[in-house]
């Protein structure tokens, strides 16, 4: 029987959504999505196969795969006081500063919310499908955790690995002692990597891919001014964003699965590049964003979801 289902599964429609990374900016994406299950009257975590993240989008992807959470619950999770906790130092730093002597935050804050939401939980314990990625920077190679190759994997290593973000948190250290740092090394839009290992998790390549960025930094740069830049100067007209900047992933995508792919972003507009910027303005404004997502995406969104 379970072949049988197999074999019907090659021919059937799945759909899969794939989370970027952004720190807050993703809240943007949680937004949506509320409003994407109240357009609905369908949760997120049903609407969908399979759930695939990088860095503060791994997150976001393991909250409803693992817990099939409603958007409004993973939102509180973004909440300030859960922010508070999660971005926490014993020591002092200028966030003005572009050039930190150590890490902006320790890694305590956000184990011990990842712990709380997850527990010890591992990947095999998901409700469905999930995947994430990191970089080994003893290795110097990507690695991949998902719920079918890695199922031994926590929650808690997958996420805080693929999170790392350097500057902001410390290299992770994972219970099979490896070091790891922030998928968006990689990549920052994980569509096509999630797509390949989704043909085989989820055994069909007929699939629909639903991809939710965290907003584009499209300020101009003076071209004449750039050319006597040092690395300080990079650093402060935000090289980080330009290097992390994958939508490339999302040209190639629109060739590739044509009418199966959607994308939601834009440019993030006034929203601060950093990605820890939890202050009410900032916030306000990321919730806005996702709003205005919705009023020019939504209605597509839902005949995207709608078999």
């Amino acid at each position: 029987m379970k072949n049988f289902f197999s074999f019907l599964s090659r021919f059937s429609n799945k759909k899969i959504i794939s989370f970027d990374g952004g720190g807050v900016r993703t809240i943007a994406s949680i937004v949506f999505l509320k409003k994407l299950e109240a357009e609905s009257g369908k949760k997120v975590s049903d609407i969908f196969d399979m759930f695939i993240g990088t860095s503060a989008g791994a997150f976001n992807a393991a909250c409803f795969a693992y817990g099939g959470f409603t958007a409004d619950k993973v939102k509180r999770y973004w909440s300030k006081s859960y922010l508070d906790k999660i971005m926490k130092s014993s020591f002092f730093w200028d966030k003005a500063s572009l050039i930190q002597a150590r890490p902006r935050y320790e890694s305590e804050g956000r184990i011990k919310v990842l712990k709380e939401i997850f527990g010890e939980s591992t990947l095999k314990d998901s409700n469905k499908p999930f995947l994430s990625f990191a970089y080994d920077i003893e290795k110097r190679e990507h690695v991949v955790f998902d719920s079918l190759n890695t199922p031994d994997i926590t929650f808690i290593d997958a996420i805080a690995s693929s999170s790392a973000a350097p500057m902001y948190f410390p290299t992770y250290q994972m219970q099979n002692n490896s070091w790891m740092i922030d998928g968006s090394i990689v990549t920052n839009n994980p569509t096509l990597i999630g797509y390949s290992y989704a043909k085989r998790i989820l055994e069909t390549e007929n699939i629909k891919v639903f991809s939710i960025g965290s907003g584009q930094n499209k300020n101009k740069i003076h071209g004449p001014s750039s050319a006597k830049w040092g690395g300080v100067g990079w650093l402060r007209n935000d090289i980080m964003g330009m290097l992390l900047d994958s939508e490339i992933h999302n040209d190639i995508s629109m060739d590739i699965f044509k009418e199966n792919y959607f994308r939601v972003n834009s440019s993030r507009g006034e929203i601060n590049k950093y990605l820890d910027d939890d202050s009410d303005e900032n916030l306000e404004k990321i919730h806005l964003m996702g709003m205005e997502w919705w009023s020019k995406f939504g209605d597509k969104a839902l005949e995207f979801i709608d078999d």
